[in-house]
Formats: C-alpha cells, structure tokens, sequence
C-alpha cells in the first residue's frame, strides 16, 4: 500500500471517530438536567416556601419561650420576656388525700419578702385580696433557705429559721429548736411565727408556698453539693431536703416555690454591685435561680418566676426600697403574678 493509500484509510478513520464522537456527546447532552431549564417563577416559589418555613418556626419558638409583662407605671408600653414558669398539678390519687373544707388557705414560707411589709402591702396580703383565699404568712426575717453551719451553733440562732429547720419542723411537728432560739431575738415575729406555725392544722393547708428573696445569694450560701443532692448547707440541698420532708409529711398539699427577684448587693469594697452579674464565689444571682427552677423539676413543685418580668436594671429604682427590699408596687406585681398563674389555670 502506498503511503498516499495509507494516508486516506487514516483521515478516513479519523473522520468517523469524530462522527461517533459527536454522536456520543449529543446523547449526552440530551439526558443532563440543566437549571437554566427551570422557570423563573418556580425558583421564586421555592425560596418563598422555604423563608415561610423558617419565618413561622421562629415565630414558634419566641411565642413559646416569651410572655408578655406589663409595666405600665414602672416602663413605658410592653415588651417581651423569658418568664419561665413550670406549673405541676397534684395527682389525683394525692389529691383524694385531703378533705376539701371549702376553704382555700394557702401557707407562706419566707423572709423579708414577706415581712418587710406586715399591711395590706404585703405579698401574702394582696393575694388573699386578689384570690379570696385565706393566706397565712408565716415568714422569718433575714432568714435563708440553707444552713449557714452543718452543725447548730447557739451563737448564729438565724439558722433555726432557715427554711430547712423550719420544713423539718413542719415535717415532724418538733418546733423546740426554734423556740429555743426564738427569744434570741427582739423583733416578736420570730416567736410569733413558731406559734404561729405550731398551732397549725395542716390538714387545712391547700397549697403552701416557699417565697425567699436573695438572701442566700447576700449571706455566701454554698450553691450545690455534688456529691450529696439534700446537703443542708447549700441552696439546692437545703431546698430539695425541706421540699421533700413537707411533701412525705403532707402530700396533699401542693407546694408552689416563688423564685426571688433581682437585686443588689455590695462587694468587699463595698461597692454596689448587680447581683446578674457579680459572682461572690458561689455564683451569680441567676446561678441560685438556676438551682430553684432544677429542684422544682425534679420534686415536681410548681416554679413561679419572679426573677425575669419584674425588676431589672431599668427600672429597679422604681421597685426597689434598697439593695434587696422591694416596695408595694412590685409586691402587687408578684401578687398578680400568682394569682394569674395558680388560680387562672382554673378558668
């Protein structure tokens, strides 16, 4: 074969390999999906079914974690809040365990937040005024909920008013601890209080409710024990231990646990210092908050939250009578606040 033969076979080959190629390449081209292919108003239409989807889950989910708190009076208009109340209803077979009088009486544990005002004023007052219910205030002032010393010591006698001598008395009927140290005071409300609470039928008692204020967080109350759930001489211990001891003692009785509201407290400088966020060693105001909201969790006691909705820095020159105290105003505020959420459920 000469090499001009030679030459023609291979354009000839070439020229049909091209062919098969261009043949493959169209086959191709006919199955490939491009978007280009895709309308205008389709593409339109999956971005605005998709902005609705995340605009409607947000929505959702600010809806279920705000609540609404007015503040006429305190800051102009309404605005929104993670208030975090947990409501918990006694079961029923509990509930057959106290005989209805008629009477809705509801029991006030507490300190200052209930004694500092002793008229209408107070918080225990205003909802009696609010609910119809009798409500008995059986508040120590300067107390704590835990124990400052594992052990007593006759020389810091508040620590028989702790909230948890006072459950544990409660619980087992024995108030001599506390009259022991009732005369260690002054002011007759400590004494008044024990007999107040000695002379009780708790069988008469609906719903009792545990209303500190920060106390705990001012006095260097150790948060959390790890190691011991019930440990007296921290906040969580010591208000799991009197819940507890109240609840095996009565459990016909439902307990409701107020958390406190903001304050102020003084560093060792002795500057003023916002207890949101200053840490004393034991952790922020938020952290004792923390620790109320877990225990009622788990004792499965309703949580009314005080801290957020009421004062803040904005306006804690208008609720606030000092550091800690609040006024009238406020006492209203939380007084609502309760009735709203105990007795509104039963509209």
């Amino acid at each position: 074969m000469s090499d001009n033969e030679r030459r023609e076979n291979e354009n000839l080959r070439s020229t049909e390999k091209d062919r098969r190629d261009r043949r493959k390449r169209k086959s191709t081209e006919k199955g490939k999906f491009s978007l280009s292919e895709i309308p205008l108003w389709a593409h339109i239409a999956v971005l605005a079914v998709i902005g609705l989807v995340i605009a409607f889950t947000a929505y959702k989910l600010i809806k279920w974690n705000a609540g609404t708190v007015e503040t006429e009076g305190v800051v102009e208009g309404n605005f929104e809040v993670e208030v975090q109340d947990q409501v918990f209803l006694l079961p029923e077979d509990k509930k057959a365990m106290h005989e209805d009088d008629g009477v809705e009486t509801v029991l006030f544990l507490g300190n200052d937040i209930l004694t500092y005002y002793s008229d209408e004023n107070g918080v225990a007052e205003q909802v009696a005024a609010k609910s119809g219910a009798t409500c008995i205030n059986a508040g120590f002032p300067e107390t704590t909920v835990a124990l400052k010393n594992a052990q007593f010591n006759p020389e810091y006698p508040l620590d028989a008013f702790s909230f948890y001598n006072v459950a544990k008395a409660i619980s087992t009927r024995d108030f001599s601890l506390l009259h022991d140290n009732e005369k260690s005071f002054e002011d007759s409300r400590y004494y008044q209080g024990v007999s107040l609470l000695e002379g009780l039928d708790m069988n008469s008692i609906d719903t009792l409710v545990i209303f500190y204020d920060a106390h705990d967080y001012i006095s260097y109350r150790i948060g959390l024990n790890p190691d011991n759930a019930e440990d007296p001489i921290t906040y969580s211990g010591a208000l799991t231990a009197g819940i507890k001891a109240i609840q095996e003692a009565y459990p016909f009785i439902r307990i409701v646990c107020m958390s406190f509201p903001m304050c102020y407290a003084y560093d060792a400088s002795g500057s003023l210092v916002n207890g949101d966020m200053y840490d004393f060693g034991n952790g922020r105001l938020t952290t004792y908050y923390q620790f109320m909201m877990d225990v009622c969790g788990a004792t499965g006691v309703t949580f009314i939250d005080n801290y957020y909705g009421t004062i803040d820095a904005d306006n804690s020159s208008e609720w606030l009578l000092d550091n800690i105290h609040v006024n009238a105003a406020c006492n209203e505020h939380m007084a609502q606040h309760f009735v709203d959420v105990i007795y509104g459920e039963r509209k």
